[in-house]
């Protein structure tokens, strides 16, 4: 689905990403890790089409990123972005239907499909009581589900999450992750940034680690995160221990790190 060769990415003189060769195949859920100016929103930015290529090459479904249209990319990809805001003088069902811009014609209004999927995307988002609200109103963590309603709205088929459910709370990013998952069982493949860890072990198989705009790790979850691995990409101390009830790898972190830094 997505195939990444030798990507270099600059913003201006400087470059933010240095050679990343990365595959991820059709159906698969992905979590895009690694710290502070890794490189994980510079990646997202560049898979959807948003920041140019210095050099390298991006393949979505077998198209190069580069020679598609706006409007192509958009039938291709949906993308939530962190720290984005929802414009003024729109309710949310008509931001959500904004979705749709690439499956209508320039001149054409919206149809039946498309007031079925912004729906369907506004109750899969959990924002359907939302619906008739100002955007410019609501709070960041409202303003997270309704553009992920409104990715949801566009297409399902391949999904760039970054960041996108930073603003929530604990209970709003399970579900956040309990719908990406039901997604991705039915076929949409996810490519999902985040600094939340353990969320990120609780649903993904795989994970990437991007350090200093290198992969520096990419394989199953249960292989790679490892108290070794974790300690080097993240410098400080980390503990990793079985989730009480699914198994899956946490990390815990050890109060006092910088205090033995300094030591």
């Amino acid at each position: 689905m997505i195939r990444v060769t030798k990507l270099h990415v600059k913003y201006g003189r400087r470059e933010v990403l240095h050679g990343i060769d990365l595959t991820i195949a059709r159906g698969e859920l992905v979590g895009l890790l690694g710290p502070n100016g890794s490189g994980k929103t510079t990646l997202i930015k560049a898979l959807a089409g948003l920041l140019p290529a210095a050099s390298g090459r991006i393949e979505i479904g077998g198209a190069d990123l580069g020679g598609l249209s706006h409007r192509e990319r958009a039938l291709k990809i949906s993308c939530v972005m962190q720290r984005a805001e929802a414009p003024a003088g729109f309710s949310v069902r008509e931001l959500v239907l904004m979705g749709r811009f690439a499956h209508t014609g320039m001149l054409s209004g919206y149809g039946p499909l498309d007031y079925a999927a912004a729906a369907a995307a506004l109750k899969d988002a959990q924002a359907e009581d939302l619906a008739e609200r100002q955007a410019s109103e609501l709070s960041g963590g409202e303003v997270q589900r309704v553009l992920l309603a409104r990715a949801l709205a566009q297409g399902r088929e391949l999904l760039l999450l970054d960041e996108a459910v930073s603003a929530l709370d604990m209970a709003r990013r399970v579900e956040a992750y309990d719908l990406l998952a039901e997604l991705n069982a039915g076929g949409s493949t996810v490519l999902s940034a985040l600094h939340d860890l353990n969320l990120a072990a609780l649903y993904c198989p795989r994970l990437v680690f991007l350090k200093a705009g290198r992969i520096a790790l990419d394989g199953p979850t249960a292989e790679i995160f490892t108290e070794a691995n974790l300690k080097d990409l993240y410098e400080t101390d980390i503990r990793v221990a079985a989730h009480p009830v699914t198994g899956a790898p946490q990390a815990h972190l050890v109060p006092g790190a910088r205090a033995a830094a300094l030591g």
